[in-house]
């Protein structure tokens, strides 16, 4: 894994392969480290710009050869877009897009200067951070079964071994490294769950979700409960049993916890993951196009493992459940079936209308456990639940509702921080009717109009006396290319926002 860290010294006297500097669209004579790396090229980077060559504008980066007149080899120059505009999100898709081009230069070593640290408005630690996730993050790769003989894009061995931020001001620097460190464990935390995500469903089941679950919790010196198909019988968690019962591959739920408030067992939250490692649609079976994304439908539960590791390690004084019911949602001759009505661990009824509406129904239990058997005061679940919130929101922003404004609100806020957007959706009590079931207490489907939020409204069913907000990342757990710090595959969304979430809470 690529390296990022700080040292303090000039740019221009800096030895690597290759140094990076920035430019603000619309500026004529650069300044600060991008101004002395163009003195020392004698004016190189103020001709570019006077012939139009370079612009400013974000993503941009042209690549500038020294001919001895510096240390490194090469400059490049990357654009950091408009003034008014620029932010930490800024600062991680230009840092994400330079590392690629970098690694694609066959550069091993580089430095940089601080995007947007002073000039730009922003704090030093928190460039550094988001210089770090978006390095990080762009760089990734998921080839783990891939040779290199097999002539694909991107198996040619180049790897960017170290990035190093260079800041001239010494009062600086260790802001500087405070941010860089934070940002590594963040990336760190989302390539957990981009690991799990983008690996097959026939390497990750239930069990193999648990094994890892508790290889992080190891890790972080996190206790970690993880209950079998025999724990859900006694508990009377049907909701879990049918959606599994249709799979060779058994079920667990997995319970890691943080205690950071230990004297305030009530200061907790717990953040719930949907962890279908596989999902066919049971016996209503989805169509053949793209159900292989389905071995992503456990992102939820991969971004609540990817932060529990963060939350462990930033310690924030707050008590932490992170929560993953893990099933196979697969059709066979012993799988639910449309029409069928199950009993959740509440003892409320559900009409199976559909089975491949089966990630509230287990969302729907691991939140009875979670409330009623560990005492969560506030429940924040994750899941790629519909895809009408595609629909909605397309593949830019998740969904976010819930019955409590005020964590919604701070979920919203995480999500600004971070970068990954979100957009609120109402839960009006006209959309409850179309859950209504004449059989059963409830139904698991209410229709194609306003499917997430009546999905969502499901879930609330079993969300009583807790704060509740629910993010559906059906439309951002994959991405179709790569673009700044999100690469194709996985994007480990929301996992980033979960630790700052957590974070803001602890303030609180």
């Amino acid at each position: 894994m690529t390296t990022v860290r700080v040292a303090e010294g000039s740019i221009t006297q800096y030895e690597a392969d290759a140094v990076v500097v920035n430019l603000f669209e619309g500026v004529t004579s650069p300044g600060g480290g991008t101004g002395a790396v163009d003195q020392a090229l004698d004016g190189a980077i103020s001709a570019l710009i006077a012939d139009k060559e370079i612009s400013g504008r974000q993503g941009e980066a042209v690549t500038i050869h020294t001919f001895g007149k510096l240390p490194a080899k090469r400059v490049v120059v990357v654009g950091l877009g408009k003034r008014e505009k620029f932010d930490a999100d800024a600062v991680r898709a230009v840092s994400g897009g330079v590392a690629r081009r970098l690694r694609q230069m066959n550069v091993k070593r580089a430095a940089t200067i601080a995007h947007g640290a002073g000039i730009g408005g922003l704090d030093a630690g928190d460039s550094a951070q988001a210089m770090a996730e978006g390095t990080l993050l762009g760089l990734y790769e998921f080839k783990r079964y891939r040779s290199r003989s097999n002539g694909s894009d991107g198996d040619d061995g180049k790897s960017l071994d170290e990035m190093v931020i260079v800041e001239r001001d010494a009062s600086r620097v260790q802001a500087l490294a405070t941010g860089a460190a934070k940002g590594a464990l963040l990336a760190e935390c989302a390539i957990i769950a981009r690991d799990l995500v983008n690996e097959p469903a026939n390497v990750v089941n239930p069990a193999r979700m648990a094994e890892v679950a508790t290889e992080v919790a190891n890790d972080a010196g996190l206790p970690i409960t993880v209950l079998g198909r025999e724990d859900m019988i006694e508990r009377g968690m049907g909701a879990m049993l049918a959606v599994t019962q249709g799979s060779a591959n058994e079920p667990r739920l997995i319970i890691m916890e943080y205690t950071g408030d230990p004297e305030n067992p009530e200061n907790n939250v717990a953040i719930v993951g949907k962890g279908i490692t596989f999902d066919s649609g049971g016996i209503s079976i989805k169509p053949a196009a793209s159900m292989w994304e389905m071995k992503g439908d456990m992102s939820g539960g991969a971004s609540v493992i990817g932060a529990m590791k963060g939350i462990a390690a930033l310690k924030p004084k707050i008590n932490v459940f992170g929560v993953v019911p893990a099933v196979e949602n697969m059709p066979s001759g012993t799988a639910q079936r449309p029409g069928d009505i199950i009993r959740a661990m509440n003892g409320k009824t559900i009409e199976v209308d559909n089975t491949d509406a089966e990630g509230r129904l287990i969302l729907a239990d691991a939140i009875c456990y979670i409330k009623e058997v560990r005492k969560a005061r506030r429940v924040v679940d994750i899941a790629t639940l519909t895809g009408a919130v595609v629909v909605a929101l397309g593949h830019v922003a998740s969904g976010v509702m819930g019955t409590s404004q005020e964590l919604v609100d701070s979920v919203l806020t995480a999500s600004k921080s971070t970068g990954e957007k979100m957009w609120q959706l109402p839960l009006f009590e006209e959309y409850k009717r179309q859950n209504r079931s004449d059989y059963a207490d409830v139904k698991n489907t209410g229709g194609r109009p306003a499917g997430s939020i009546t999905a969502a409204l499901f879930i609330g069913e079993f969300t009583e006396d807790v704060e509740w907000a629910h993010l559906d990342i059906a439309g951002t757990f994959m991405s179709e290319r790569a673009s700044g710090h999100v690469v194709k595959g996985a994007t480990g969304v929301p996992t980033r926002t979960l630790v700052r979430l957590v974070e803001d809470l602890a303030e609180v």
